[in-house]
């Protein structure tokens, strides 16, 4: 097989795949976290068996869709953060990004956080904990390095912007996922709350000297 020909079938095989990840968020927009092999299947038009060839398992399928959505969503966090706007603008709108994005498509939200609450006969093994944890923990490292490149935070700083990028990301989600089942509030509420949270030690540290600034 020369190398245009295996170039074909993987562009081929990389087109499918997209495919079969179209089909799969259709399905999860409108069944959450209840979106099960035999709908995407369905819906793609194919066999479990050929869906199964390509992602494994519920497991593989999830991966797929958590960096798709996640991709997404860590480009909307870093327009944010990279808007004109003063710092404490910034914040509010990087917030406001995450919880906009759960409330516009709550069920890819349940389905990516809560997927057990979905859990069919076959999926024992499913491990909430293990698929949606690197969902979190990317964004912490993600927000974590942005919080380096523009604040000054002194001796230790790299340590210490780890510790905000994770709480930060860990605050968003628990506040959001609490707002997003009982919304006692709305956004905007929560937005300027949870900023007051964050302002005072985020408006005191000083840009990085030579950084794009925060």
């Amino acid at each position: 097989m020369d190398t245009t020909q295996r170039t074909d079938q993987q562009r081929s095989a990389d087109r499918r795949r997209r495919e079969l990840l179209e089909a799969a968020d259709r399905v999860v927009l409108r069944d959450g976290p209840h979106a099960s092999m035999n709908a995407i299947a369905a819906e793609a038009g194919i066999t479990k068996p050929i869906l199964y060839r390509h992602f494994g398992d519920k497991g593989g399928l999830y991966a797929a869709l958590a960096k798709r959505h996640t991709d997404a969503l860590l480009d909307s966090l870093r327009a944010a953060l990279d808007a004109p706007a003063d710092r404490r603008e910034r914040v509010e709108a990087t917030l406001d990004t995450y919880l906009a994005a759960i409330e516009a498509r709550p069920q890819v939200y349940r389905f990516l956080m809560h997927p057990a609450e979905g859990s069919q006969p076959g999926d024992q093994g499913f491990d909430v904990g293990k698929h949606s944890a690197p969902l979190l923990r990317r964004m912490g490292e993600e927000l974590a390095q942005v919080i380096e490149e523009r604040l000054d935070l002194g001796p230790g700083g790299q340590q210490l912007a780890r510790v905000w990028g994770h709480g930060i990301v860990g605050m968003m989600h628990a506040a959001g996922d609490w707002w997003l089942g009982e919304r006692p509030c709305s956004r905007a509420e929560l937005v300027r709350s949870l900023a007051d949270l964050l302002w005072g030690r985020l408006a005191a540290a000083g840009d990085r000297v030579g950084g794009p600034g925060f």
